[in-house]
């Protein structure tokens, strides 16, 4: 498995008090919900859109407690991990477990349909997804379709999931509210 902790860096830029650009956090992500070998979310930022550039403030602002989507009026960016599903495990307890690991970080209630894939949910926001390291398919309820390192895909809030192939694969998600793009 590569390593995905060293790639999870975080540097966030700002202003000091006398207006020269200084780096305000250079480090790991702010929290996480799941492990790098398991699969989870792993925080790099959220703000709400209108103080994005507000580089004299120095609060970490990447979330406390990973949830699935960005809060009201927020944008949000994080790293993924999408693990290979576990062979010889029936469906319904891969479909509980994931249940339970989406309610972990609030999205059990983006769960709808579970029979294409246990981890089928529905965002409701603008997702803008690359993915670095790995091999996975997105997969809708009407296609299904491998993506390479470097390539993006934009999730206009429909029901997806994702699935690694052969081994774990590393994702970053910019992750708009849907209020801000209606």
């Amino acid at each position: 498995m590569s390593d995905f902790k060293a790639a999870m860096r975080r540097i966030i830029t700002g202003d000091d008090h006398g207006g020269q650009s200084v780096i305000i956090i250079d480090g790991p992500p702010s929290s996480s919900a799941g492990e790098v070998d398991v699969g989870g979310l792993f925080e790099i930022w959220e703000d709400a859109a209108s103080g994005v550039l507000a580089t004299q403030n120095h609060d970490d602002l990447g979330t406390k407690h990973p949830v699935l989507g960005p809060r009201p009026g927020n944008v949000q960016v994080r790293w993924f991990v999408v693990t290979p599903q576990p062979e010889g495990v029936p469906k319904d307890v891969l479909d509980t477990a994931t249940r339970a690991a989406f309610g972990s970080v609030h999205g059990d209630r983006h769960i709808i349909d579970q029979s294409r894939h246990s981890a089928m949910h529905e965002t409701h926001s603008l997702d803008i997804i690359c993915l670095l390291q790995g091999d996975v398919s997105l997969i809708l309820e009407g296609a299904e379709t491998r993506v390479e390192p470097g390539q993006v895909v934009i999730q206009r809030g429909t029901n997806h999931a994702w699935k690694a192939h052969g081994s774990p694969a590393l994702l970053l998600a910019v992750l708009i509210d849907r209020q801000l793009v209606h």
